[in-house]
């Protein structure tokens, strides 16, 4: 009895996931069960860091200091340009990407594949804004257990942030004074 109730109720939900997908799409591909599984992946990712955090008997702040949360907030953007931008790390996303081109001073732009299920991870590791979620809780972790290491680390992230403004500044000033001759 309880099979044939399991049934029903599983093509019901394949049904209804079916039309809302159909539904939210409009038209358009849109790969949400691989949105649903990346979502999936994050909570995974986050409660594995809070069960080591929590293993090993790492107090929690009361609340954040002002200088982690702007040493995390410039080396989380440092870090997601580097992984998701950078020419160097290309070959990283080059499984689930299509080079398209230059885009800026030594970024490029890719496209996410969309063959094999790899268009959400593609997207995720072209996309700064997406990857920065997943490296603010690598960096927020690894606060929590390895804070002089991480603090080091971010700090040495938040000079390359700021050595990057100012070569851009530096060029633009340049093609400003030459006038871009």
């Amino acid at each position: 009895m309880g099979t044939g109730a399991d049934s029903r109720l599983a093509e019901r939900l394949k049904s209804l996931a079916l039309a809302t997908k159909r539904d939210y799409s409009a038209g358009h591909e849109r790969p949400l069960g691989g949105y649903l599984a990346a979502m999936a992946g994050f909570g995974t990712y986050t409660a594995a860091w809070a069960t080591v955090v929590r293993l090993r008997g790492r107090p929690l702040p009361d609340r954040p200091e002002p200088w982690d949360v702007f040493l995390t907030a410039v080396a989380t953007f440092r870090l997601s340009r580097l992984i998701s931008k950078a020419s160097v790390t290309s070959p990283l996303r080059a499984p689930f990407t299509r080079y398209v081109g230059p885009q800026g001073p030594a970024e490029l732009h890719e496209e996410a594949r969309a063959d094999d299920g790899k268009d959400t991870v593609g997207e995720l590791l072209t996309c700064p804004f997406c990857m920065s979620v997943w490296v603010a809780a690598t960096l927020t972790g690894g606060q929590l257990l390895w804070p002089h290491a991480t603090r080091t680390a971010m700090g040495a992230l938040t000079a390359l942030a700021g050595a990057d403004a100012l070569q851009l500044a530096h060029a633009a000033l340049t093609d400003k004074a030459t006038g871009g001759k």
